[in-house]
């Protein structure tokens, strides 16, 4: 079974290409206008092992808003379908990460329940040119286009890029948990027969 998608959204603010396969490496190729944005993407491609390529143009002349969030939306989209029936998998993926002083955590359920739970202050409001309150309302379109629940935590933290990277690798590393098979695991992990 090959776990792959290609998708893309195109609206009058955004254009959003993405090839993603979750039985990966974890090789990626992102590009999207915010350099900042970038690096966390290629963060999450490497540590949930997804191979992951991103074109995402749009009307940053406003600010990266729509731009955030679509790519959330698309990624969400693409990993909802490219896991299919979703027989075998773990569906739970809990991960905590350490970067410096800082301390991420995230934790996934593939429920087909969308919800968010983002416990996260930033002391900065941005990280170069990108606004920290969009990491947020990226998570937010992922979860709710994937149907998954997440989970996202701060749990300490002082530097704010670290506590962003510390959060999208543990998002990585959960959903990597999450969607990998269980040998043991023969339909779908629940007892309502359905995700």
């Amino acid at each position: 079974m090959n776990r792959i998608c290609q998708l893309s959204r195109k609206t009058g603010e955004t254009d959003v290409k993405l090839d993603l396969n979750l039985d990966g490496e974890g090789k990626n190729n992102i590009d999207t206008p915010s350099g900042f944005f970038n690096h966390m993407l290629t963060l999450f491609s490497r540590h949930s092992l997804i191979d992951l390529d991103i074109n995402a143009a749009g009307d940053v002349d406003v600010d990266f808003h729509h731009l955030v969030e679509d790519t959330g939306i698309v990624l969400g989209k693409a990993v909802l379908s490219a896991l299919g029936d979703k027989k075998g998998i773990n569906r739970y993926g809990s991960f905590y990460v350490p970067m410096d002083e800082t301390l991420g955590f995230c934790s996934i359920d593939i429920s087909g329940r969308p919800f968010l739970v983002f416990d996260a202050e930033f002391d900065a409001k941005k990280v170069g040119n990108f606004d920290v309150e969009l990491v947020e309302e990226f998570f937010r379109g992922f979860v709710n286009n994937a149907q998954i629940t997440t989970h996202v935590r701060v749990v300490y933290g002082k530097n704010t890029h670290h506590m962003i990277e510390a959060i999208f690798k543990a998002f990585g590393r959960a959903l990597r948990q999450a969607i990998s098979f269980d040998t043991r695991e023969k339909g779908l992990p629940s007892t309502k027969g359905i995700l």
